[in-house]
């Protein structure tokens, strides 16, 4: 999957769009319904009311992108909205987009390695 390198924010949309949008069209959603700015680097993930598909848009410093998945085989697992925003690690969103079950997929906290003398 191509995306942004480096530390960025995915923002899922908690209810199904019209999968005919483009990426005008889903970035004129970002600022009127979610009244965020579309141009911000930020990953904007959208489902469609066939369980099977996902759609993403953002800004990646030199024009706007447009990624489409659909699924050969089952479906996305979405995960439970809490207050309006589905809330997923960037490890939990690779393993949903790659429809996989992004439940069983808990990341490590590592400490930071101490000086050595």
């Amino acid at each position: 999957m191509i995306l942004p390198t480096g530390p960025v924010r995915v923002l899922i949309a908690t209810k199904p769009v019209d999968f005919r949008k483009g990426m005008d069209g889903l970035a004129a959603f970002v600022k009127e319904e979610l009244r965020t700015d579309p141009f911000s680097g930020v990953i904007y993930v959208f489902r469609a009311k066939r369980a099977d598909r996902v759609k993403l848009v953002f800004w990646d410093g030199t024009g706007t992108v447009l990624v489409s998945k659909r699924l050969g085989e089952g479906k996305f697992r979405w995960p439970k909205v809490e207050d309006g925003l589905m809330r997923l690690s960037p490890a939990q969103f690779a393993a949903l987009f790659e429809g996989l079950d992004w439940t069983r997929v808990h990341g490590r906290r590592m400490r930071a390695p101490e000086a050595t003398q």
